[in-house]
């Protein structure tokens, strides 16, 4: 007879060995970890059998669904070839295809792929190619040494992408370890203009989250902006960086942000969907002109020296291709269309509520705003907790709920969504502590 098998308590590994991203510990430890085990559709499943409305996308990658037939076949169909190859001297199937993909969906102009892994490295790749390029170029162009970037921006959590950041709460603490940025007004294309003019001769180039600023708490930028800020950076002789890491494969409704004021940057960083959110893939995209800046003799040194163990990973490749497939097969974008109505109309309600300050939203991506309250109250943690009770997934930004659901959501599940995001931030305002509820509802 054989001996019962034995489930592993999860929840109490996690509490004695894990260390969460973006999370205080102490108060991680204080409460039951939620154990995700699996996923279908739009929903996930936890260790108990519960199901949940994935209405973050877990965490703002996954464009059809989990489970996915067509993504799933292929990266078993690539299991059966090579895991892992690497692009160091050497080159593979998918990476070359995917590549040749890209440059045909991307802004015009943009004709070579650097792969990595995350957001965060997309970023620093481009903050590098940048600043390379201009060195490489000589003259007065090596003094192009520092970059513009905005006030509340996000773009990872490596060094170079933190010392482009203008979060502070994020990114006061390293800035002993960064390098040289100046910050201009989100939005302001005036201030960029004056920042540009102020620093002319030492940027090396502007980099932007186009049309939504999402770790800022969906902060959306004006119409026309994007256009002049690629019109100043032209008018400075400065590089646009695009960091579509977020806004990118239809979360803004086009497959980038940019297709919004026909804007083309001279780099642009993609990860999240680009996989469908099933593997860790990043890729930089540039310009021929800064491709060519990089040619040269073996002995001229004008190489990018940079590279990840798993760069171009296979696996990761032929999920991309596959999720490319899906957004043509299944008219992806065009089905969207509907659904972004549909979520304006509903949050047109939710803006009416009494705990609700303002509510941003563009395309898929949206931040019910709770306003300004006492960090210990913790109110978009508290709707978080009221959302998994009643069967929804949400993460805040401080007290901004974000929701951010699959692409492939259906009507049904998106209203069930921001039916749910209502019934939580009620919930968390009559839960919280009598002195706050009446600021709450003021």
């Amino acid at each position: 007879m054989s001996a019962p098998v034995t489930v592993p308590d999860y929840a109490q590994l996690d509490r004695d060995h894990l260390w969460h991203p973006f999370t205080q510990q102490q108060s991680w430890g204080e409460e039951e970890p939620l154990v995700i085990e699996r996923g279908q559709g739009s929903h996930l499943f936890d260790t108990a059998g519960n199901r949940y409305l994935d209405g973050v996308s877990s965490l703002w990658c996954n464009v059809h669904g989990h489970g996915h037939a067509g993504i799933d076949a292929a990266v078993s169909a690539q299991l059966d070839k090579v895991a892992h190859s690497t692009m160091l001297g050497l080159t593979h199937p998918g990476a070359a295809e995917l590549a040749a993909r890209l440059v045909e969906i991307a802004p015009p102009g943009l004709s070579r792929v650097f792969y990595s892994e995350s957001g965060s490295t997309a970023t620093e790749i481009a903050l590098k190619m940048a600043f390379q390029y201009q060195q490489q170029r000589g003259g007065q162009h090596a003094r192009r040494t520092s970059f513009v970037h905005l006030r509340d921006s996000y773009h990872g959590d490596t060094i170079g992408s933190v010392s482009v950041g203008g979060i502070d709460l994020f990114h006061s603490t390293y800035r002993p370890l960064l390098f040289q940025a100046h910050q201009a007004e989100p939005g302001d294309a005036a201030d960029l203009e004056r920042v540009l003019a102020r620093h002319e001769e030492e940027v090396a180039a502007v980099i932007v989250e186009p049309l939504v600023q999402g770790a800022a708490g969906m902060l959306l930028h004006p119409p026309g902006y994007l256009r002049a800020v690629r019109e100043l950076c032209d008018s400075f002789g400065v590089l646009l960086i695009c960091d579509e890491v977020a806004t990118g494969f239809g979360r803004t409704g086009t497959m980038f942000a940019c297709e919004h004021e026909d804007v083309s940057p001279d780099l642009l960083c993609l990860a999240k969907g680009l996989t469908g959110g099933y593997l860790p893939l990043a890729a930089t995209l540039a310009t021929e002109r800064i491709y060519d800046g990089f040619l040269g003799a073996a002995e001229e040194f004008r190489t990018f020296f940079h590279g990840h163990t798993y760069t171009g990973n296979p696996l990761a490749c032929a999920a991309a291709l596959a999720n490319l497939d899906a957004f043509e097969r299944e008219g992806t974008l065009e089905r969207l269309q509907p659904k972004i109505e549909l979520l304006r109309e509903l949050l047109d309600r939710v803006a009416t509520m009494s705990a609700v300050s303002e509510v941003r939203a563009r395309g898929l991506m949206a931040g019910i705003d709770l306003g300004e309250h006492d960090p210990a109250l913790r109110m978009g943690h508290r709707v978080t907790v009221e959302a998994r009770k009643r069967g929804a997934i949400v993460r805040p930004l401080s007290d901004v709920v974000v929701l951010m659901p699959p692409l492939s959501i259906s009507e049904e599940e998106l209203r069930s969504l921001v039916a749910i995001a209502v019934e939580s931030i009620e919930a968390a305002v009559a839960g919280a502590p009598a002195r706050a509820r009446d600021t709450l509802t003021a």
